[in-house]
């Protein structure tokens, strides 16, 4: 019966919304959770029968499953976004979505490097092989330009505008961004290109990517976390690393230099300014321990 519901959700999702496969079908997936439930509940309501009250006990559920809380929310964000459907497509008259609240979510502060630690990694960068000129330019990107690891894998050469000092990402949602690049990843982003790639037999559909493994596709995610964690053991670093550690540096350190939130917001492709409004809570942290360090009546 929810079948016809979710074919036209799915084609306003693309259609009108312009969202990526990926994203429409996580959004998808919420839906499905809910008629999940919904059999399990021997219900047979039609999405203009549910109410408040369907959707609590739907939630209560879910989080009995053992999900988090990011999980839950991000399942009550589908199921609003189906509920603006429905009331488009005149499918349902009320919304009962409106007062349904989402757990309150803890931000936890993840580990950030200081740019001697990001250098002590990097150094770690075996140079005599061909892979380590090329995790050298991906390492230095990274820390750079603040990329996702997926936004890493997935560049093109096309992408690249060195001489006006640019890269063109494409981010969560297909959106696109330009981001500005220092010399020090120019630098060894060309010496891979000039030196290292060029050598790679290049397997059909991968010519304009970047970063390409000895078999000539674009890496994997999973290599690059590979990668990050053996370099990093390498340095002695304790801390937890990824390669999103390396975006949380990149954003820290702006808003620690005194960068404007905004421009941050605009570099790292985030759609609201409270996802990185997170960097000034760090900020608040790092000010707190200069005045410990500096103050004489913190002493």
């Amino acid at each position: 019966m929810w079948d016809s519901y979710k074919k036209g959700f799915k084609a306003w999702l693309q259609l009108e919304k312009s969202l990526s496969d990926n994203s429409t079908e996580a959004y998808l997936h919420d839906i499905d959770k809910l008629t999940e439930y919904l059999q399990l509940s021997k219900s047979s309501k039609k999405p203009s029968e549910l109410r408040l009250k369907d959707l609590q006990q739907f939630i209560k559920w879910v989080a009995e499953l053992g999900m988090t809380p990011s999980s839950q929310s991000r399942i009550i964000s589908g199921i609003r976004s189906f509920y603006k459907y429905c009331a488009l497509e005149s499918i349902s008259k009320t919304d009962p979505t409106t007062l349904l609240e989402a757990p309150k979510l803890k931000r936890a502060l993840p580990d950030v490097l200081s740019f001697d630690e990001i250098e002590e990694i990097i150094a770690q960068i075996d140079l005599s092989k061909p892979e380590g000129g090329r995790n050298k330019a991906i390492l230095e990107l990274m820390y750079s330009c603040g990329l996702r690891v997926t936004e890493v894998v997935n560049l093109r050469i096309s992408q690249l505008y060195f001489d006006a000092g640019f890269i063109r990402v494409l981010g969560k949602g297909d959106k696109e961004r330009l981001v500005p690049v220092g010399k020090s990843a120019v630098k060894y982003v060309k010496i891979y290109l000039k030196n290292i790639r060029v050598h790679v037999p290049v397997k059909p559909g991968n010519k304009d990517i970047v970063f390409l493994n000895r078999r000539g596709t674009k890496l994997s995610r999973i290599m690059i976390f590979l990668i990050i964690k053996e370099l990093t053991t390498k340095a002695g670093i304790k801390k937890t690393v990824s390669p999103h550690t390396f975006r949380h540096s990149f954003a820290t350190h702006l808003v620690e230099g005194g960068a404007d939130l905004r421009a941050v917001q605009e570099m790292l492709g985030h759609e609201s300014i409270t996802t990185t409004e997170i960097y000034t809570h760090l900020d608040r942290k790092f000010l707190r321990k200069t005045l410990e360090n500096f103050h004489p009546a913190f002493k």
